[in-house]
């Protein structure tokens, strides 16, 4: 390698290491906590939780009782069971006979050309009444204060529609190669200062486990009808909301919201692969990630093992290396001690880049074949 391209190459490395890093610095800084106290809302600001449920059986009744034991702002938790096949219906019938801030939203069929947890959505919102509709999944679980504080964030900050990534708790190994990687993409390449101060649809984020929207807001933008095949509410409705005028924005709810979003390295993969593509929303920005984690977070690896065997490599290209490692491995450091990521996840984060950057390639040909799939039906069917 002549000594020109092996400096380019070198500070080419330093630079797709870096920018994530710094990124990361600086949104950490600005992804804030949520207000945890204030005077109780009242009525004028009742939040409708809405759950689509299908064959959650598992889940449904801890997800129902955490948004029961909400406190200091009225809320109600408004179920949607799309035929499921397990105890669901059964569950929520029970739950309903309980409490009647418990809403079972009458199923109908899936109409053509609906993904079946839109279809969902758009049932409860369209039955609510309320100020505010929370859309949340049925494995997210709500600490008490979760609701409430998310509506001050949102009085606070002016915004019509507030969302948070939760605490992603992983119990294998697969799920930590996989799943912190929401957080590395999200703090690593979203200026959020600049999602604040520019309105654009396209620097919209959140993510479908916790999105908060006024109603009228909501009905304004369309619903989700809006976006009704769509696999990626948490990108679709905040992009929906600020086309139709609205303000959304971002918040650390790391200590309010957790989720366990799969079980094991398979079904996290097929998680993934059914949006991963629809959140990127091009080819060219695939193509971008592709770049930078290949250059910043896998080659150094490569040419600091080659190095290791005995590779005569210059000492200024391993150096180059050797730093955007170090910038790698302190992006990871930063996000893992905020959001309490297991630390096997950092350790083995080339491994986690590039089951990634498959994740994100299957994923766009899985789209082109139109086979992505929710809970066992493929989207638009």
């Amino acid at each position: 390698m002549t000594v020109e391209l092996s400096t380019v190459t070198g500070w080419a490395m330093v630079g797709c290491a870096a920018m994530p890093c710094v990124m990361t610095a600086w949104n950490l800084m600005l992804y804030r906590r949520p207000p945890l106290t204030g005077e109780p809302l009242g009525e004028q600001d009742r939040v409708d939780v809405c759950i689509p449920a299908r064959n959650e059986a598992a889940n449904i009744e801890a997800c129902v009782q955490g948004v029961l034991a909400s406190v200091e702002v009225p809320v109600r938790a408004c179920v949607y069971d799309d035929q499921s096949a397990d105890a669901t219906p059964e569950i929520l019938l029970r739950l309903a006979q309980a409490d009647a801030r418990v809403i079972r939203v009458p199923t109908v069929p899936l109409p053509a050309g609906w993904n079946g947890k839109q279809w969902g959505c758009e049932r409860m919102g369209r039955a609510s009444d309320a100020a505010w509709l929370l859309f949340t999944d049925a494995d997210v679980r709500l600490d008490p204060r979760a609701v409430v504080a998310a509506v001050r964030f949102a009085h606070t900050s002016g915004s019509d529609l507030v969302s948070t990534f939760p605490r992603e708790i992983c119990g294998s190994l697969g799920e930590a190669l996989t799943v912190p990687m929401i957080h590395f993409v999200l703090l690593g390449y979203l200026p959020m200062g600049f999602m604040r101060r520019d309105r654009r649809p396209a620097l919209a984020a959140g993510c479908g486990q916790f999105l908060l929207v006024r109603r009228e807001v909501w009905q304004r933008s369309g619903g989700h009808a809006a976006f009704k095949a769509s696999m990626h509410d948490g990108i679709k409705l905040p992009r929906s909301v600020r086309m139709s005028g609205g303000r959304t924005d971002l918040f650390d709810g790391t200590d309010l919201v957790s989720c366990r979003m799969y079980r094991g390295f398979a079904q996290s993969w097929r998680g993934f692969v059914k949006n991963a593509y629809e959140g990127l929303g091009s080819i060219g920005t695939l193509l971008f990630f592709t770049i930078m984690h290949a250059v910043g977070h896998l080659l150094p690896w490569a040419i600091a093992i080659a190095a290791l065997a005995g590779a005569a490599w210059g000492h200024a290209l391993v150096g180059h290396a050797a730093l955007a490692i170090v910038l790698a491995y302190l992006t990871r450091v930063m996000l893992a001690v905020r959001f309490r990521q297991p630390w096997s996840a950092l350790a083995l984060h080339p491994l986690g880049v590039a089951l990634m950057t498959a994740i994100q390639w299957t994923s766009l040909w899985v789209a082109r074949r139109g086979r992505r799939e929710w809970k066992g039906r493929v989207a638009g069917a």
